[in-house]
């Protein structure tokens, strides 16, 4: 005598999570490619994210259906809850760096007397025709609360040395140089104008860097701005610290 076996049916709020979390996943990356490449498609990276909230919400569901009635699924909504919750890791901690770190979307090593930004026609235009505006030195002043470690930096080296180890440790960085110019003429000043991009959107940053020769040394400041104030997410100190230490690096080596 034969017996029917009657196999327990699959979860559909399981199969949904994990559909709707490889949905989420497959709307991020063409808003990421979207944004990288300069179109304005945050709100498909929004829409992204509020997706992969369903999934886990569904995950979640399903795994009290499986609990109460023995259904299938609960690979799927694993599979789903995890791919979701990594799709939400990212933006989570930039909502953490906006809670914890303060709004100063323009950070300098020198407070009273911060490097200019360029304004010839070349800079104007890698900068999409915007120049950071300049910040109240009581404003700055909260810089000093936040970052004390960023401060001017001094090369015992002379200003010809001093800024091709400059322009070299903004290569190795990885910024896009807008334009420089060697330490000379009437200021004696020497300058660069870069823009860095964050790692996964794009983001820019507009950097500039003052070189001034002294006896024996040459100080080095450096501005970094943030181009979607008020918010930089800790990227314009980190910026100033991997050219730090980039050029230490360089430095070095001589």
């Amino acid at each position: 005598m034969r017996r029917l076996i009657i196999e327990e049916p699959y979860s559909k709020a399981a199969l949904l999570s994990q559909r709707l979390a490889v949905f989420s996943l497959a709307v991020a990356i063409v808003g990421i490619l979207g944004v990288g490449r300069g179109l304005d498609l945050l709100a498909v990276l929004g829409g992204s994210l509020i997706i992969a909230c369903a999934a886990i919400l569904s995950a979640i569901l399903a795994f009290v259906v499986i609990w109460h009635s023995g259904r299938k699924g609960a690979g799927q909504a694993f599979a789903g809850l995890v791919l979701a919750t990594v799709l939400l890791a990212y933006p989570a901690y930039l909502a953490q760096q906006t809670l914890w770190l303060p709004r100063l979307p323009d950070i300098s090593t020198d407070l009273t007397d911060p490097p200019n930004f360029s304004l010839s026609r070349e800079a104007l235009a890698a900068r999409a025709g915007t120049t950071p505006p300049s910040i109240v030195i009581a404003r700055r002043k909260a810089q000093l609360k936040a970052y004390p470690q960023i401060q001017p930096i001094l090369l015992d080296l002379d200003a010809p040395e001093a800024f091709d180890a400059a322009v070299k440790a903004v290569t190795v960085t990885g910024w896009k140089i807008v334009e420089q110019r060697p330490p000379g003429g009437r200021s004696g000043l020497g300058h660069i104008d870069a823009i860095a991009t964050s790692f996964i959107l794009g983001f820019p940053s507009d950097i500039t860097l003052r070189l001034r020769p002294l006896a024996g040394q040459t100080r080095i400041d450096i501005r970094s701005a943030s181009r979607f104030a008020p918010l930089d997410f800790g990227a314009n100190p980190r910026h100033i610290a991997n050219f730090e230490a980039a050029l230490t690096a360089i430095v070095d080596k001589k």
